[in-house]
């Protein structure tokens, strides 16, 4: 089954041209399924991008999927235009009567600022307490995992000397884990933050289990046993060129930057980068969207009260 968004998003085209099924709402309505709803809370400034990264691997399932674009109410995109916001998104206080079978939380560029002080905090607390009521299952990405986590169980983040920029391999930690059936015993992740949380401080949670770790990077990816809630602190949906244009956006503004790791062939930035991460980023997020299919109530409006 095709994902279904609005058939003038710049992403329609994108996604079309990649072979991923897409449908418009008249194809949608001919069908007798209900489909999945899931939400994006879209919180990078280049709000384009990220949908189109996000639209791909939610589009991969073979179960209809409705992505609804979200934001928070109060706070201007800087790389965004009022047009496409007003045509393709809602704010949260326009959905928190919603159900979701399944909800993400995109990463931030606010990392180095404490929780308290980015402008939206108040909002965003709302906003993960409301998925405890309103939605089924959540995907927390980067400074939205850390957020989250740090929301429900105080994990703290920590600051690093430099940024944590490149591609790494990773060890599946929990091969039994319905959310990492099919994944090799290691694998490549882009990172790119510049903070991190730590293992001592996930591990005082009974309730949270690590499931992907790295020996240079640290946790990559946390499960909430009990909360149908993923914590995500890398960006497996990257796009191969995702780490040149931040790469080259830096050295561009003569901002000290180091050459991402393990990500150009030969460390030549003029030869174009491989992605060796796709087909885990798609298992990822198929094997989330198909446990969300199997445990989420068959009325959506029952979405909440089944925990």
């Amino acid at each position: 089954m095709p994902i279904k968004i609005p058939d003038t998003l710049p992403a329609f085209e994108t996604l079309v041209q990649e072979g991923v099924r897409v449908m418009t709402e008249t194809m949608a309505i001919r069908q007798d399924i209900r489909p999945l709803q899931i939400g994006l809370l879209n919180l990078m400034p280049n709000k384009i991008k990220t949908e189109l990264q996000m639209a791909r691997l939610v589009g991969a399932s073979p179960l209809q999927v409705e992505l609804s674009l979200i934001r928070i109410g109060g706070h201007k995109a800087k790389n965004t235009s009022e047009d496409h916001l007003l045509s393709f998104y809602q704010t949260w206080e326009e959905v928190k009567q919603r159900k979701f079978d399944g909800f993400i939380i995109t990463g931030a560029p606010i990392e180095l600022l404490p929780y308290e002080d980015v402008t939206y905090w108040a909002e965003m607390q709302q906003i993960l307490d409301w998925t405890e009521t309103n939605v089924h299952s959540t995907m927390n990405v980067c400074w939205g995992a850390m957020a989250a986590i740090y929301h429900f169980h105080g994990v703290p983040k920590y600051e690093l000397k430099e940024k944590a920029f490149g591609v790494y391999r990773h060890r599946n930690l929990k091969p039994s884990s319905i959310y990492l059936n099919g994944f090799s015993d290691n694998f490549e992740v882009p990172v790119s933050r510049w903070t991190e949380v730590r293992r001592a401080d996930i591990e005082k949670s009974e309730s949270l289990e690590i499931l992907m770790e790295s020996g240079e990077m640290g946790v990559c990816l946390v499960h909430e046993k009990k909360g149908r809630r993923l914590y995500m602190f890398n960006h497996v949906e990257y796009d191969s060129t995702s780490l040149s244009d931040e790469y080259f956006r830096d050295v561009n503004a003569g901002v000290p930057i180091k050459m991402p790791h393990n990500y150009f062939p030969h460390n030549d930035p003029a030869l174009a980068p491989q992605n060796r991460w796709r087909s885990h980023a798609h298992l990822l997020f198929g094997n989330w969207i198909n446990e969300i299919y199997q445990t989420t109530p068959f009325d959506v409006e029952e979405i909440g009260t089944d925990l």
